[in-house]
């Protein structure tokens, strides 16, 4: 571990969890989306909007602070990577639900839930994940995991696609059915590159 005489600015790690467990509001909407009647969704619609904002609040202020701080308790660049990352899947999940009600999709293929529950499980993992940036402790675990669930992500992205394409869509609802599973994907790869960008940090601590 890395050792200073100078006092670092502390409160990233408190807006990196604060990032982290908004995503876990941003999952569970998605989940919530996929039990809800069409009538309940513009409604869900406007929560995940409102979570969505205060993830982008939350952003502006790692940057505002990245931008009046001396000393960072690691790297400016992996401070900005971290923030980007965590705010883009944040996006991405406002876009699915957008997407769903925006389309007016009435029924969503059985992969779509699988897809929402394995940025469920990586969301919690990356909750859980943020806090322990202080001591660097026990994040192998958690980087290991969240690539895990990524490949996981890609095959169930590849087997939706195969199901879109099969012939039982028309042509229109492919196009929206699509739309959304491929920005379920992009979530997923974000939720990666937090991972990565965790792993980096971790690395350059050691």
């Amino acid at each position: 571990m890395r050792f200073s005489l100078t006092p670092k600015e502390t409160s990233f790690y408190d807006m990196f969890a604060a990032a982290a467990e908004n995503l876990v509001v941003g999952s569970k909407l998605l989940l919530e989306l996929l039990g809800s009647d069409v009538a309940a969704r513009a409604e869900i619609v406007e929560r995940m909007r409102a979570a969505e904002h205060a993830g982008d609040d939350t952003t502006h202020a790692i940057f505002h602070q990245l931008n009046s701080s001396f000393i960072t308790p690691f790297d400016r660049e992996d401070i900005y990577n971290l923030a980007s990352s965590l705010d883009d899947i944040m996006d991405f999940m406002e876009e699915a639900v957008d997407l769903v009600v925006l389309y007016d999709i009435q029924t969503l293929p059985k992969g779509v839930e699988e897809q929402i529950e394995v940025l469920a499980r990586a969301a919690e993992l990356t909750a859980e994940a943020m806090p322990r940036l202080r001591s660097m402790a026990h994040l192998n675990e958690y980087w290991i995991e969240i690539n895990r669930l990524e490949n996981q992500a890609d095959q169930i992205h590849r087997k939706l696609l195969a199901h879109l394409f099969s012939g039982q869509y028309e042509a229109i609802e492919v196009l929206k059915l699509k739309q959304v599973v491929d920005v379920l994907e992009e979530a997923a790869d974000a939720f990666e590159h937090v991972a990565n960008t965790v792993e980096t940090i971790a690395v350059k601590e050691s």
